[in-house]
């Protein structure tokens, strides 16, 4: 096919895409574009990539700083979140109150700025870093938040899917590119397989809870035509995330939708503690599979060597490296200066890495065993989060518990910890957005839909309240 029909057939579906799964216009605040335009570039390019003036670097973490102009567009869109939520401060308040342990973490963020050889871009790389958060408070304490949600991963997905298909169809210079080892891959709208991987992922997970909701769920208007278009976005998905070869990102996505799945069986649903058994049966599996042998198997299955592509040996480079046990580089600050020198230079194959591809191994080099105690109890609270959230939201829980435990295991094999990363944002989106439902934080006109209160038992006759005059007692009174 020309490239140029290729081009506008892409746009024409798109747009069909959109208009398949329109909605009434005030469902949601228009705010929502806020958090989709900052998921467009975290989830693809910088804008100065896209203009063709940026940096051509590994990750979103580098690109984020490589021009001014990217600087700006960053600055505008944390700006308006900022205002948004000072403009809806009394759920804002309520939200921030109910995920203080998120706030120490990002407070102890702040704090490794001074012990950081690099202050000022810790700072810089910090203030990026609250764009995250920011982002998922303008859609929690939107005043519709599952419609807010349903809406991101619709108009996200619509334009990052199909675009990244047509790249790597007919746009090579774009969509495809070379690993370390020189082997093609295809990055679509990113600028590497993994970058594609955890993006899709992440938006397969939504498109599927979307489309089971509106499948399941209760009689809506139009719902033919929400199941078309979702039913198309989980499609392309599943194709894109193919087409990525990311081995750590199927195993995930194939993770969270097991986990989403089987809290829609009635089993489950009547008991909530049974998802409790089915993570836990997940894990052990694991952990026997490790434990007897298998875990070659399962790597060689999964495409990757039993060195995990090379990882062990990042690891090992990295780990004599750091320069504090305790509190680490600081923020983001690991892999700047000399040191970095140092890293190369006990690698041969994999000399120009810039993470320590294992999400509690970035957070220990940057922010030391502190840091990584601050990650795993943030990981245990979100989990208890979402099942909380399970037993008052179902649906909603269900998304939640899956982007926990992607989190969780998705930063083994790379840094799903760092800030601006399409996971980083969905752990975050996963903990506030439960304990905002759980403490009532996203009450008022933004409340989620909770599971309906079951009707109480009747009264017996003797105790159901008539218009008899009530009969004296022996002493005068009434009973």
């Amino acid at each position: 096919m020309n490239p140029s029909l290729a081009v506008l057939l892409c746009f024409v579906g798109i747009g069909a895409l959109f208009f398949l799964d329109r909605d009434k216009p005030d469902r949601t605040a228009k705010a929502i574009w806020l958090p989709v335009a900052w998921l467009w570039i975290v989830g693809s390019r910088t804008p100065s990539m896209w203009l063709g003036f940026g940096p051509a670097s590994e990750s979103a973490m580098q690109n984020a700083e490589g021009t001014p102009f990217d600087a700006t567009v960053f600055g505008i869109l944390l700006a308006a979140g900022i205002i948004l939520l000072i403009d809806r401060r009394v759920r804002t308040y309520a939200c921030i109150k109910a995920n203080w342990l998120i706030l120490t973490y990002f407070a102890y963020c702040l704090l490794s700025v001074l012990w950081s050889d690099f202050p000022d871009i810790t700072f810089k790389r910090w203030i990026k870093a609250i764009g995250d958060l920011t982002m998922v408070l303008v859609l929690v304490t939107d005043k519709d938040p599952i419609a807010a949600l349903e809406r991101l991963f619709s108009r996200v997905g619509f334009v990052l899917m199909p675009t990244s298909i047509l790249l790597i169809k007919y746009f090579n210079d774009l969509g495809r590119g070379y690993d370390p080892s020189g082997i093609p891959m295809n990055n679509g709208v990113t600028t590497n397989k993994n970058m594609l991987g955890v993006i899709t992922f992440v938006i397969a997970l939504g498109a599927l809870w979307s489309f089971l909701s509106v499948l399941l769920g209760n009689q809506r208007r139009n719902r033919t035509r929400h199941l078309l278009a979702r039913g198309i976005l989980l499609a392309v998905s599943v194709t894109v995330l193919d087409m990525a070869q990311s081995a750590t990102s199927v195993a995930c996505f194939l993770l969270g939708a097991v986990l989403i799945l089987a809290t829609y069986l009635p089993s489950i649903r009547r008991r909530p503690g049974a998802v409790h058994v089915l993570v836990a049966t997940i894990l052990l599996a694991g952990g026997l599979t490790v434990v007897f042998g298998g875990q070659a198997g399962v790597v060689h299955a999964l495409g990757r060597q039993t060195n995990l592509t090379g990882r062990t040996d990042i690891w090992a480079a990295v780990l004599p490296v750091v320069p504090n046990q305790f509190v680490g580089a600081g923020f983001e600050s690991f892999w700047i200066g000399p040191r970095v020198e140092k890293v190369w230079s006990n690698l041969s194959r994999y000399m120009h890495v810039n993470e320590a591809h294992n999400g509690y191994i970035e957070v220990y080099l940057n922010l030391g065993w502190v840091g990584v105690s601050l990650i795993a109890i943030n990981l245990i609270s979100g989990y208890r989060g979402s099942v909380a959230a399970f037993r008052r939201n179902p649906a909603f829980g269900s998304l939640m518990l899956a982007y926990v435990a992607t989190a969780a295991i998705y930063s083994i094999s790379e840094a799903g910890f760092r800030s601006l990363d399409p996971i980083w944002v969905f752990f975050l989106l996963a903990v506030v957005g439960s304990h905002s439902i759980v403490t009532g934080a996203a009450s008022g006109p933004g409340r989620l839909r909770t599971r309906p209160r079951r009707a109480s038992k009747p009264l017996p006759m003797s105790l159901r309240v008539t218009n008899r005059p009530l009969a004296p007692d022996l002493s005068g009174g009434t009973h």
